[in-house]
C-alpha cells in the first residue's frame, strides 16, 4: 500500500469514527433504540457486574469506536513512515489496521446496531479477527521499526 494510500484511507476511517462516535452518542444514547431493541435480554454479566443488555451494547459501541480511531491514527503514523522509504512490515502494518479496523470495528457496530446474529452472521464471532489483524499492524510496525527502511527516491 502506498503512503498516499494509506494517508487517503487513515483520514476517511478518522472521519467515520467521528461519525460513528457522533452515532452513539446522540442516536444510541439519546433515543433508547437500544432499549427497545434488547429489552426481555438477560443482564450481562461483565467483570463481576451485572449490567443491562442495552447497556453492554452500548459500550461495545464505543469501544468499536475508540478503537477506530487509535488505529486510523496508527495508519496515518505509518503512512507519513512510509514517506521515508519503503518497507515489506509497514505495508504489511498498513493493511493489517485497514482490515482490523473494518472486522474489529464493524463487527461491533453491526453486532450493537443490527443485533448479535444480524443477516445470519454471529457478529460476536468476528471481532476476534479484527483485533488479530490490530495485533499483527502493531507487530508489523515493531518489525518496520527495528529493521532498515530501503530508501526512496525524495518527493519533488
Amino acid at each position: 500500500m502506498s503512503s498516499r494510500t494509506c494517508l487517503i484511507l487513515a483520514a476517511l476511517f478518522g472521519f467515520l469514527a467521528v461519525l460513528c462516535g457522533a452515532f452513539g452518542a446522540h442516536f444510541l444514547s439519546d433515543t433508547g433504540y437500544l432499549e427497545r431493541k434488547y429489552i426481555g435480554m438477560d443482564p450481562k454479566q461483565v467483570s463481576g457486574m451485572l449490567l443491562t443488555a442495552s447497556y453492554k451494547y452500548y459500550q461495545d459501541f464505543q469501544i468499536g469506536v475508540r478503537y477506530h480511531m487509535w488505529h486510523a491514527l496508527a495508519l496515518m503514523a505509518v503512512g507519513l513512515w512510509k514517506h521515508q522509504g519503503q518497507s515489506r512490515a509497514l505495508s504489511v502494518a498498513a493493511w493489517s489496521f485497514t482490515v482490523g479496523i473494518t472486522l474489529f470495528s464493524g463487527a461491533l457496530y453491526l453486532l450493537v446496531i443490527g443485533g448479535p446474529r444480524f443477516g445470519g452472521i454471529p457478529w460476536g464471532a468476528v471481532v476476534p479477527f479484527g483485533g488479530t489483524a490490530l495485533l499483527v499492524g502493531w507487530i508489523s510496525a515493531l518489525v518496520a521499526a527495528i529493521r532498515p527502511l530501503r530508501r526512496t527516491r525524495p518527493h519533488v
